[in-house]
C-alpha cells in the first residue's frame, strides 16, 4: 500500500508562481483578451489570483470586483479593498443585497427544503456581474477555486465555478497558503477562517466536516494514490464514515467539472 507522505504536499513556490504566471498570460494572449476581471472576497484563494494576476499582467489589466451581499461581513469588505490597493489594482463594489433579496422574494420556496438551492442563487448572481465586466471590457474571468473544493465539488455550478480559467485549481488549500506566504499576503489573510459567505455563520470547514489540513492528505490518498475507503482510514487514523462522505462528495460532484454531457447519435 502506498504510504500518505507529507512531503508530498510541499511546493516550490517561486516555479509554482513562474508557472501560473505562463499560464495566465498565455490564455490572455490566446483568447486575445485585453485583460483579467476577478470577484475579490477578502479571503486567501481571491488575494492569491489577484496577485498572480497583477504580476503576469501588470496592474492596469486587471479588475478586481467586490460584490458584498447580506451576509458578507464589513472586515471581508475592507480586506479585499485594502489588499487591492496594496495591489494598486482597479477596484469596483456592486451592493447585490437588495437584488438578492429581490430575487429570493420572486420565488416561492421553502427555505429549509431548499437551502443549498438558494444558497447557490447569490454566486450565479455573482458570475453574471463578472461577465458583464469581462465581455464590456473584452478580458478574462479568473476563478478562484482551489484543487480541494475542486474535487469534493465545494462549489456553485454556473456560480463561482463559471469562470474562463482557474489559476491555482491544481493546488490544495494547504498549497495555496504555502504560495501565499511567499507572495507576502497579509498573514490574517492567510489563516482567515474560509467561507463561502453564501448562508449566515457559514464555514467551509464546518460544512466539510474536516479541517483542509486533514481534508487535503485524505484527497492525496483517494485520488493521487488511489487508495481504498479502508486503507485511507488506517493512513490517516479518521473514521470509515468521513473517509467515504469525502468519496461520495468526490463521485457526487464529479460532473461539476466537465462539459456538459451530449447524447452521441
Amino acid at each position: 500500500m502506498k504510504k500518505i507522505d507529507k512531503r508530498k504536499l510541499k511546493i516550490d513556490p517561486e516555479s509554482i508562481k513562474v508557472k501560473i504566471e505562463n499560464f495566465i498570460r498565455k490564455k490572455v494572449e490566446e483568447a486575445k483578451a485585453t485583460g483579467i476581471v476577478i470577484g475579490l472576497s477578502g479571503g486567501i484563494d481571491s488575494t492569491t489570483v489577484a496577485s498572480l494576476c497583477k504580476s503576469a499582467l501588470g496592474a492596469d489589466r486587471v479588475l478586481g470586483l467586490i460584490i458584498p451581499s447580506k451576509n458578507t461581513t464589513d472586515e471581508d469588505i475592507r480586506d479585499a479593498k485594502n489588499f487591492a490597493n496594496q495591489l494598486n489594482i482597479d477596484t469596483k463594489s456592486i451592493n447585490i443585497s437588495g437584488l438578492e433579496e429581490q430575487f429570493e422574494s420572486f420565488l416561492n420556496y421553502d427555505k429549509q427544503i431548499d437551502r443549498v438551492a438558494i444558497g447557490n442563487i447569490l454566486p450565479r448572481l455573482r458570475m453574471t456581474i463578472l461577465y458583464f465586466h469581462a465581455n464590456s471590457m473584452n478580458r478574462l474571468v479568473a476563478g478562484t477555486g482551489n484543487k480541494s473544493e475542486l474535487l469534493i465539488g465545494y462549489f456553485t455550478k454556473y456560480g463561482d465555478g463559471g469562470v474562463d480559467i482557474l489559476p491555482i485549481g491544481d493546488l490544495y488549500k494547504t498549497q495555496v497558503r504555502q504560495l501565499a506566504k511567499y507572495l507576502g499576503i497579509p498573514k490574517n489573510l492567510i489563516w482567515k477562517v474560509p467561507t463561502a459567505g453564501l448562508l449566515e455563520n457559514q464555514t467551509d470547514e464546518n460544512e466539510i466536516g474536516l479541517k483542509y489540513e486533514l481534508l487535503d492528505l485524505a484527497l492525496y490518498g483517494l485520488n493521487e494514490l488511489k487508495l481504498s475507503i479502508s486503507e485511507l482510514t488506517k493512513e490517516l487514523s479518521i473514521s470509515t464514515n468521513d473517509a467515504k462522505r469525502i468519496m461520495n462528495m468526490m463521485v457526487k460532484n464529479r460532473h461539476k467539472l466537465e462539459t456538459p454531457a451530449i447524447a452521441k447519435l
